[in-house]
């Protein structure tokens, strides 16, 4: 997990009122008390929900974010390395791998943020002026 952590943490940190802190497994990110990025290990089955919903007993590394719209939907129904977190709709899931884009994964970390964030957090991310 620990390769994945400085990528997801570099994204999160510059994101305006974010903080980091551990999950119930795993660490998440959170903009006010809303969770929008949560980086998890998979291991021997474990968490179980995990495990099935990604098709795998580990070891294996999940990122779960928050979309919305035409995206979340495509998100949910392209396949591999997504899937549909084992709860929320409006939660993706993607299994890590070492040649994960990380333009891609700092894109989707950015618009998790901005389906939770205040609306002026996330305009003035948007507008690309933190």
């Amino acid at each position: 997990m620990e390769e994945y952590l400085g990528p997801v943490r570099a994204v999160c940190a510059g994101l305006p009122e974010a903080y980091e802190e551990p999950a119930w497994h795993g660490v998440r990110w959170r903009i006010r008390r809303k969770t929008f990025a949560h980086l998890l290990p998979i291991d021997a089955g474990r968490p179980p929900a995990y495990a099935r919903a990604a098709g795998t007993d580990g070891p294996a590394v999940v990122l779960t974010f928050s979309s919305s719209g035409p995206e979340l939907a495509a998100l949910h129904h392209v396949g591999p390395p997504f899937f549909a977190a084992p709860w929320g709709s409006a939660i993706v899931a993607m299994v890590l791998a070492p040649d994960v884009d990380h333009a891609e994964l700092a894109e989707l970390l950015t618009e998790s943020f901005c389906v939770h964030a205040p609306r002026t957090l996330a305009e003035r991310v948007r507008a690309g002026s933190q």
